[in-house]
């Protein structure tokens, strides 16, 4: 079952409406009208359960090396779920994220803000 359609995420304070492009098994995408976000859930089975959902964002800006130049840069962010095929339920993954997600934006995001800054 896809997510509904269209998806929207707010990127700098501005919301962006993804409407889904591709769907295929076990996994669907959603991409701005511009091409420069995109939205993509998928899940993989094996040994284990691998569940991803990714944001990616595109931007055009100068080159460093050549400023009268323009370049596209992108970055991509996101969260794996890497389960078990038995032994953890819905909830208790549900828990594990909660509990990711609270250390993540405790005191306005600090730890995400220094794990960009290269601490660990």
């Amino acid at each position: 079952m896809a997510y509904a359609d269209p998806q929207s995420v707010t990127y700098n304070a501005v919301p962006i409406s993804l409407p889904r492009v591709e769907t295929g098994k076990n996994e669907s995408k959603y991409t701005s009208s511009d091409g420069l976000v995109s939205l993509s859930a998928s899940s993989t089975y094996g040994r284990r359960v691998r569940r991803v959902l990714r944001l990616d964002h595109a931007k055009v800006t100068s080159d460093p090396y050549i400023p009268a130049q323009n370049q596209k840069v992108s970055m991509s962010v996101y969260m794996v779920f890497d389960v078990p095929v038995v032994g953890y339920t819905l909830t208790e993954a549900m828990y594990g994220y909660s509990a990711l997600k609270g250390q993540m934006t405790a005191s306005s995001d600090l730890l995400i803000t220094k794990l960009l800054g290269g601490e660990s």
